[in-house]
């Protein structure tokens, strides 16, 4: 993660009620109607890390048709971060959360 700057600067300010949300373990606060990757970068964070290497990555054609930035709900499914509205209370994770083991 990144949190030394934004990489996503509004040109406008939204209105609309504060949401609460968290990303690898942290809290952040975005606003209604942004899509979760606007909310993770405009706080400076970074999405996941390349595959083939340890490079940073964050959405790439922001409109869905990349497959660049999948993230994880707490509930365990995959998210379009482009296309996905952040809703209050929703845990965001950048790779799969770990299983609970059965035993447990």
């Amino acid at each position: 993660m990144n949190r030394s700057g934004a990489q996503f600067k509004r040109v406008a300010e939204r209105a609309g009620p504060p949401v609460a949300f968290s990303f690898e373990g942290m809290p952040f606060v975005a606003t209604t109607g942004d899509s979760v990757l606007a909310a993770l970068l405009s706080h400076g964070l970074l999405l996941r890390r390349h595959e083939f290497g340890d490079e940073p990555r964050a959405g790439f054609c922001l409109m869905g048709a990349c497959q660049d930035c999948w993230v994880w709900s707490g509930h365990g499914g995959r998210l379009r971060a482009c296309t996905t509205p952040v809703a209050e209370g929703m845990t965001l994770f950048s790779e799969p959360p770990a299983p609970i083991p059965s035993h447990v």
